[in-house]
């Protein structure tokens, strides 16, 4: 799950004001799940924690995320509409931060801990595809050892750096969220990263420079029902363009309700091939 800004025209204010997109994604290709990948976008008008707690009632088990705080309460046992998630933290992000040192820096450190994590990426692309069983096994002889050794590395480099320098920040995140960036050695579906789903909103921030706002809340509810199944047409390798004209001219012509699964962006690649 994540979320990314909408810019919504406020009535009356003369401005807009600044909604969210909040993206609930599904991707199994990564261990050859059968349920094909989708996407879904809900409009919320903030980025409260309170919204991501809504879009989630009814679901149990694992969610990955990012490291933002607005997540947090779904682990607790205060957790309203089921019981506290398992939340898995995102190996991408704990890069980013070092990798934004390195760049600004040229810290010899930062550089130490890309290196160490790309060895742990390089596992993960060789077990790619591959059955939540054999990705398990592999990450428990060969990625819990770097892992383990990343750990020591953190905590001494964490002892030589002040906590309040730039690296020291970096550090002390990935240290804040290391139970839930292990998560990916306990459970073969689970993946390194929140990748899956920030590759589905890349396209609404590039469009945020080509389209100024939603016209009002009931605007940015249609923006995220046509992104998602734009996104979803993609993540299916299917033409959004031809999906959407032969699923709305379905509808236009009493397509049965009863029938309304063959009207999935998966359904349409089987039919249309």
């Amino acid at each position: 799950m994540d979320e990314t800004r909408a810019p919504v025209l406020d009535p009356g204010a003369g401005k807009t004001k600044t909604g969210y997109l909040w993206a609930l994604a599904r991707d199994d290709r990564g261990w050859n799940g059968n349920d094909p990948p989708a996407v879904v976008f809900t409009y919320a008008p903030g980025r409260s924690g309170s919204h991501a707690m809504d879009i989630l009632a009814g679901f149990n088990g694992i969610l990955q995320v990012d490291g933002y705080a607005g997540y947090n309460a779904l682990a607790e046992p205060r957790r309203v509409g089921g019981t506290p998630l398992t939340l898995a933290y995102c190996w991408a992000h704990a890069r980013r931060k070092l990798h934004d040192i390195y760049q600004k820096d040229g810290s010899e450190i930062a550089a130490e801990g890309l290196r160490r994590i790309a060895h742990i990426y390089k596992i993960e692309a060789s077990i790619r595809g591959h059955a939540p069983e054999e990705r398990l096994a592999i990450r428990q002889a060969q990625s819990a050892a770097l892992i383990a050794d990343f750990r020591k590395w953190l905590i001494h480099q964490r002892t030589r750096i002040s906590a309040k320098s730039r690296l020291g920040e970096k550090l002390g995140y990935i240290h804040r969220h290391w139970d839930g960036l292990l998560v990916f050695l306990t459970n073969g579906r689970v993946e390194m990263d929140t990748n899956p789903v920030e590759n589905t909103i890349r396209p609404i921030t590039l469009n945020r420079k080509n389209a100024l706002f939603a016209g009002h809340d009931e605007g940015g509810r249609t923006w995220a029902r046509m992104a998602s199944l734009i996104e979803t047409c993609k993540l299916n390798a299917v033409d959004p363009y031809a999906y959407l004209r032969a699923t709305l001219t379905a509808i236009a012509n009493k397509y049965p309700k009863s029938r309304i699964d063959d009207l999935m962006p998966w359904a349409f690649q089987k039919t249309s091939s």
